[in-house]
């Protein structure tokens, strides 16, 4: 798959924009400057939107609080968490009322307690399920607790797999790398809810009524993987995790569709690289690949020049997209 161009808005080309949250509408406790706005603009074309986070620490009604607090006014509706498609995934298997332990926060217990099942701290042999979310005090005893599950046979299920997200920091561990601590300790490796995986965009095309979503994210590894495995258009924005670099070196089924600073990109057109025998040509760049290099020349938009610098490296597989003659084309960009 390569860039794509678009001539007309996103927004009207698709039927709703499932929106990842840490890194796409905010990060931390901060908006992302262009979010309210460009969100704003997609409602009021009657574009539907719908949050999809694969953070599972809090509930949908603490997570539309917050953004209605941003500028972005939701509702609980609005807001799909991996949460409820983990506890969903578990309810699907064990009859109502079935004990499952929590590692997690309170969004968490709560997905688990709306499902019918009774929400758990302590493993005994009772315990059906252990279900592993984000937790911002997770401590010890719970990780014990999973660990010791887990090893008894309890079915295991993650909210997601991210090993990193942004915070007011920079960037910090998430829950996939609590997840490696029970399943580096048991052996066993958990079924994944979030994204990439199916259920927690099938959960927000079930919300929205969508057949032809735009799913936006800042991460290839989740949002675009998750999007190229239903099928559906993957708008890449650059406010978050993924960086020009990151990329420049995406394997196939983490590209996107499109490509965008922020969020605001789903209500704009976009250019796609014309590819001419050895050259990628976008806006006033163009990106010329042979004997296992590239070369970036022209002027105008960086965004331009990143896509034509895609289309070329994808194009070449002799080309190693993290070998010098990309890293100067990317410095020619400015990055």
């Amino acid at each position: 798959m390569s860039l794509q161009a678009a001539d007309r808005p996103l927004n009207e080309l698709h039927d709703a924009m499932l929106l990842d949250l840490d890194g796409v509408v905010y990060i931390g406790a901060e908006a992302v400057p262009a979010a309210p706005e460009a969100i704003g603009k997609a409602r009021a074309t009657g574009a539907k939107v719908a949050f999809v986070t694969n953070n599972a620490g809090r509930t949908p009604a603490r997570i539309a609080e917050h953004l209605t607090h941003l500028g972005v006014p939701a509702s609980p509706k609005d807001v799909v968490t991996s949460a409820e498609a983990a506890a969903r995934l578990i309810a699907e298997r064990f009859p109502s009322g079935s004990d499952v332990l929590v590692v997690g926060d309170t969004g968490l217990r709560q997905a688990v307690r709306r499902v019918g099942l009774r929400p758990v701290t302590v493993a005994d042999e009772s315990t059906v399920a252990v279900v592993q979310g984000f937790s911002r005090t997770m401590n010890r005893e719970l990780l014990d607790q999973g660990a010791l599950a887990v090893a008894r046979g309890a079915f295991y299920v993650a909210g997601n797999a991210d090993a990193t997200a942004p915070g007011e920091w920079g960037i910090t561990p998430a829950n996939g790398s609590f997840v490696r601590v029970i399943a580096h300790a048991t052996g066993v490796e958990p079924v994944i809810a979030g994204k990439p995986m199916r259920p927690l965009h099938e959960e927000g095309m079930l919300r929205t009524g969508a057949t032809d979503p735009l799913i936006v994210g800042d991460r290839l590894d989740t949002d675009i993987e998750g999007a190229t495995a239903h099928g559906a258009a993957g708008l890449l924005v650059l406010s978050g995790v993924a960086t020009p670099r990151d990329l420049v070196a995406a394997p196939t089924h983490q590209r996107p569709r499109y490509l965008s600073w922020d969020v605001s990109g789903m209500n704009e057109t976009h250019p796609g690289p014309l590819r001419r025998g050895h050259r990628s040509e976008c806006g006033g760049w163009t990106a010329t690949n042979g004997r296992g290099s590239v070369e970036l020349s022209g002027s105008g938009d960086r965004l331009d020049g990143l896509r034509a610098l895609c289309d070329a490296v994808w194009a070449d597989e002799s080309i190693d997209p993290t070998g010098e003659s990309v890293a100067a084309a990317l410095r020619v960009l400015g990055w």
